[in-house]
This record gives C-alpha cells, sequence and structure tokens, in this order.
C-alpha cells in the first residue's frame, strides 16, 4: 500500500498525506504576470524585463524558505583576510572566556568569573560600537547588546560577592540573605 502510494508521488500522480488523504499541490510564492501563453518550451537562460516575465510581488511570501540574516551578520573583515582574523570579535569573546574557564580550573574562582563576566561586557559594547562583528551577531543588535551586558554585569557582580574566601564588595544584606536561603 505505502509502495504504491510512493510510485504514485513519484510518477506525478498526486500527492498525499500519511493517512491516505490528498494534498493540494503548492504553487509558486510570487504570481507570474498573465501574458500570451507560448507553445514551445520555457528557456532557462534569465528572464527578460518584456512581457512574459514574472512579476516580483512586494507581499511576504506565504511559505518561508530561509531565515533572515542577523542585523550585523557579515564578516567583521573583507574576504580576503583569513578566517580567524575575519572572526576577530567572536574570537576574542572566546580567548577571554576560556582564560577564564582556565582561572576557574586551576583554583581561581572569583578571577575566573571575573574573567567570563567581563568578555560578556565586551562583547556587548563590541556589538553596539563596531558596525560588522561576524559570528558575534545572533540576534538583532539590541537584543544581543541587552543579552551580553546582562549577563556579563550578573556574572561579574556574583564573582565579585563571592563568599569565598572574602567579599571584595561586601553587601550588607547578603550574609542574611544567604543565612536565610542556605540554612
Amino acid at each position: 500500500m505505502q509502495a504504491e502510494s510512493d510510485a504514485e508521488n513519484a510518477t506525478g500522480g498526486g500527492a498525499a498525506r500519511a493517512n491516505g488523504t490528498p494534498v493540494a499541490p503548492v504553487g509558486p510564492a510570487t504570481p507570474v504576470a498573465a501574458g500570451p501563453a507560448k507553445a514551445g518550451p520555457a528557456k532557462a537562460g534569465p528572464a527578460k524585463a518584456g512581457a512574459g516575465a514574472p512579476v516580483k510581488s512586494r507581499r511576504f511570501p506565504s511559505i518561508t524558505r530561509d531565515t533572515a540574516r542577523p542585523e550585523g551578520s557579515g564578516r567583521a573583515v573583507p574576504g580576503a583576510v583569513s578566517t580567524p582574523a575575519r572572526q576577530w570579535p567572536m574570537l576574542s569573546v572566546l580567548t577571554a572566556t576560556a582564560v577564564g574557564l582556565l582561572a576557574t580550573a586551576f583554583g581561581h574562582p572569583r578571577v575566573g568569573c571575573l574573567a567570563i563576566g567581563l568578555a560578556l561586557i565586551a562583547a556587548s559594547v563590541m556589538r553596539r560600537v563596531l558596525p560588522s562583528v561576524g559570528m558575534l551577531a545572533v540576534r538583532s543588535r539590541f537584543t544581543d547588546m541587552i543579552t551580553y551586558g546582562l549577563l556579563g554585569v550578573a556574572i561579574t557582580l556574583l564573582a565579585l560577592v563571592m563568599a569565598a574566601p572574602k567579599p571584595w564588595l561586601p553587601i550588607p544584606f547578603m550574609e542574611s540573605a544567604v543565612r536565610f536561603t542556605v540554612r
């Protein structure tokens, strides 16, 4: 039964869903201008601006075929340069984060968290200041700035108030808050 419907679909007999109901064929997303029909086969070359050329619609297509690129998703440096040099903003943030993780692994958690937090704050500043940041651009410029900035500030503040062994930034209510939540 399944082989018959697959064979029918392959030969153009019609599409069917898994439950056997027929599905209407999907037409082109952009309307085609009404023009005189030609009897001959369509040419594979580029369409001329004359009669019979498809008219491009200004409407948003009902079926999207790709995702929109982020606002700053271009390369940070032109394509003639090697890949690491083109993606220097992302690589600088990743390098600072790796340094922070290594510092944490070697027994300096406060320094490591500060390095990671400052790397995220630097990513937020780069996303705001630089016109093109390569792969550092994930979402819109505003969303990237807010996300990187808030995460960087939160990690930096947590590193400063960390109680091991003594906080660098004493907050008066922190001891009672920790005692209330943990003990």
